[in-house]
């Protein structure tokens, strides 16, 4: 199928190129020159594993294209992908500037029939919006065309994003229309063969599974953080508390790693979203907000683990080992390393970092963050009165602790990610600490 992708970011780079990999035409479309040059020269504009090689070759068998005309992406497939984003506002309602902005050139550039996919995570009552406003465009400038707007919400996973959507866990289909379900079903019919489940839906029902089952994961996160500071206090161990609940089916040991709270592009942004949703209605979703109260509150938390390891913060030297909010990306958006770094700063504490990816991306986004930047983790830690693990790098879980303590100011090591028994590290004459453990 010829299949055209609006937007180049993480999300539209994943699907286009996944899409490509299983024999369609894939046209990306962005309006950003600087961006299509890269992706055209093999520069990509986020670090996912696989994705750069994969994106190369298909480049180079014709199956992947980059354009920054619209007219081009809309006159190319009958199909649309539409994966541009969508962040919250302060108010907590989600900014659709960008959808309406495509959906306009869509208007503009149609001819004969189009199935108009929101891939991007939309607030629930978006599609119906977007046919609106498509009629009214459309009957403006003259045109009677038929089109048909699908929800088809992604579950990537940064990190292991090609893999997710190759074998998802699950297909959300959101549509009311039959031909428009038969176009998807067709771009799905790989993973349909091998048995993954394909849910047909409405389209506000598909938006709101989206939103759902971020906030369910969410929920999960802060609800151990929640168990993991009470452990802290009497005694128990948390690591083996999650493994102990998860081998309830029903529970499950998935998003059950005590930390410093969640971040990244999704969570935060979609619990915002469906917070100011229920608003709208008139409705305060407390537990929704209690999740987002709770991690906040553990980014805190960890400042004042910090700050009891380590005694007056004022020229202390604290090492921070991963700044991206996970690893196996270079994605730093609300990371929880970047609220506590900042609360360390305020107390005029000394930052080091070392990062695998994400360095450069801090640099660009906050040049005027007083830190310093490292090239290893063992050039971080030269002179540090406190290591403070942050995001769980391989690479980190083989530190040489007995070469650390020879390099070190003082010998303590916070492990909010819990990657390390601190039987293993006290054994190097270290202060140890996780996150419901000590």
């Amino acid at each position: 199928m010829n299949i055209s992708i609006i937007g180049t970011g993480y999300v539209g780079l994943v699907t286009g190129a996944c899409l490509a990999s299983q024999g369609n035409n894939i046209l990306c479309c962005d309006l950003d020159n600087d961006k299509i040059g890269n992706l055209k020269k093999g520069i990509l504009p986020i670090y996912e594993p696989g994705l750069p090689e994969l994106v190369s070759r298909l480049t180079n068998t014709g199956n992947l294209g980059f354009t920054c005309e619209m007219s081009d992406a809309v006159r190319h497939s009958t199909v649309l992908f539409i994966t541009v984003n969508t962040p919250t506002l302060e108010n907590n309602i989600c900014d659709l500037g960008n959808v309406l902005d495509v959906i306009r050139e869509i208007a503009d550039h149609m001819t004969s029939y189009r199935v108009i996919v929101h891939k991007s995570t939309v607030p629930v009552g978006t599609g119906r919006k977007v046919r609106s406003i498509m009629e009214a465009l459309l009957k403006e400038q003259g045109k009677d065309l038929e089109f048909d707007i699908v929800s088809n919400p992604e579950f990537l996973r940064e990190g292991s994003a090609i893999n997710d959507f190759l074998n998802p866990e699950r297909i959300v289909i959101g549509s009311g229309s039959e031909k428009a379900a038969a176009f998807m079903m067709e771009i799905y019919k790989k993973q349909r063969r091998k048995g993954i489940p394909l849910l047909l839906t409405g389209l506000e029902t598909a938006e709101m599974i989206k939103y759902a089952s971020n906030a369910f994961l969410a929920m999960k996160i802060s609800y151990i953080n929640e168990i993991a500071n009470i452990c802290e206090f009497c005694g128990a161990d948390a690591v083996e508390v999650a493994i102990g609940m998860g081998l309830d089916h029903r529970i499950g040991c998935e998003f059950l790693a005590a930390g410093p709270g969640f971040g990244g592009s999704c969570f935060p942004k979609d619990l915002r979203a469906l917070s100011g949703l229920g608003k709208t209605y008139g409705y305060d979703a407390g537990l929704i907000d209690s999740v987002i109260e709770t991690n906040q509150r553990q980014k805190k938390r960890m400042v004042q683990k910090i700050s009891a390891a380590v005694g007056p913060l004022e020229k202390s030297t604290i090492t921070f080992l991963g700044i991206s909010f996970k690893p196996d990306t270079d994605d730093i958006r609300e990371s929880p390393s970047i609220a506590i770094i900042r609360d360390l700063l305020d107390k005029n504490a000394r930052i080091k970092i070392y990062d695998p990816r994400a360095l450069d991306n801090l640099k660009k986004q906050f040049p005027e963050m007083p830190v310093t930047y490292c090239d290893s983790a063992y050039t971080a830690c030269e002179g540090s009165d406190c290591i403070v693990l942050a995001t769980e790098w391989n690479e980190f879980s083989r530190l040489d602790f007995k070469s650390l303590k020879n390099i070190v100011k003082r010998p303590v090591f916070l492990d909010l990610r819990n990657v390390y028994s601190p039987e293993e590290v006290k054994a190097y004459g270290f202060h140890y600490e996780g996150v419901g453990r000590k």
